[in-house]
């Protein structure tokens, strides 16, 4: 019998990375679902009660490099398909011109930008004894330097921006290790992030980006993909 595959996912209580957990679980997945409060987690506690064991919850803080490491040691004997790195946050309310709330900014970069290398610094070992060695993040295409038309949101922006810049520094550091390092845009999303003007649901980008995922190749590695497999410039 085939032996289950593994994704751990980051952000995983509500909008796209409950989504994601879902989806996996559904397929037959071991979910690794990470979040800051379990307890309040009351969606993802039931994907898990519903995988009769195959999705747990994970309490981890991703701005905390400490709890990361030991969330690593805490699952030392896992193989990691998949880690993605989903949580992130859109940044403070004063992003504009003239009116950025620098704090906020900082904070976003943390989230955002150095979070995901933390993760795949602590979790490079689980990832690499996996076939498919995959590390994904979610980025945006307000990320993309060359589609940046419109300016604003600097915060978000940058934090993306500078994402992007250490998704391709992955596929070229841990190419050895056969570890595929990319990044998505995940579309306008109905989700508390994306707000009620957004034009499609957490289901359907989800069902996007699982398609990209399942078919990339070693040749794949330090792109941004569209959740419809599109490659987005940088």
């Amino acid at each position: 019998m085939k032996a289950a595959q593994t994704i751990l996912v980051t952000g995983a209580n509500r909008g796209i990375g409950l989504e994601i957990a879902r989806q996996y679980a559904l397929e037959g997945w071991k979910v690794l679902a990470c979040c800051r409060d379990p307890e309040n987690a009351n969606e993802l506690a039931g994907i898990a009660a519903q995988s009769k064991g195959a999705a747990g919850i994970h309490r981890v803080d991703v701005t905390d490099a400490k709890r990361i490491k030991e969330l690593a040691r805490e699952l030392s004997r896992e193989t990691i398909d998949i880690l993605f790195n989903n949580a992130g946050t859109r940044g403070p309310e004063e992003q504009g011109f003239g009116h950025v709330d620098e704090d906020g900014w900082l904070e976003t970069i943390k989230v955002n930008t150095m979070a995901p290398l933390k993760m795949a610094e602590a979790f490079v070992n689980h990832v690499s004894r996996s076939r498919r060695g995959v590390i994904a993040s979610m980025s945006s295409i307000m990320g993309s330097i060359a589609l940046n038309s419109t300016g604003g949101y600097y915060a978000y922006r940058t934090s993306k921006a500078a994402l992007n810049i250490i998704v391709k520094g992955l596929a070229a550091d841990l190419r050895g290790k056969n570890i595929i390092s990319v990044c998505f845009h995940p579309g306008w999303v109905k989700t508390r992030m994306g707000g009620a003007f957004a034009m499609i649901s957490a289901e359907e980008s989800v069902a996007g980006i699982r398609r990209v995922l399942s078919g990339l190749t070693g040749e794949d590695s330090g792109k941004f993909f569209s959740y419809e497999g599109e490659e987005i410039p940088w």
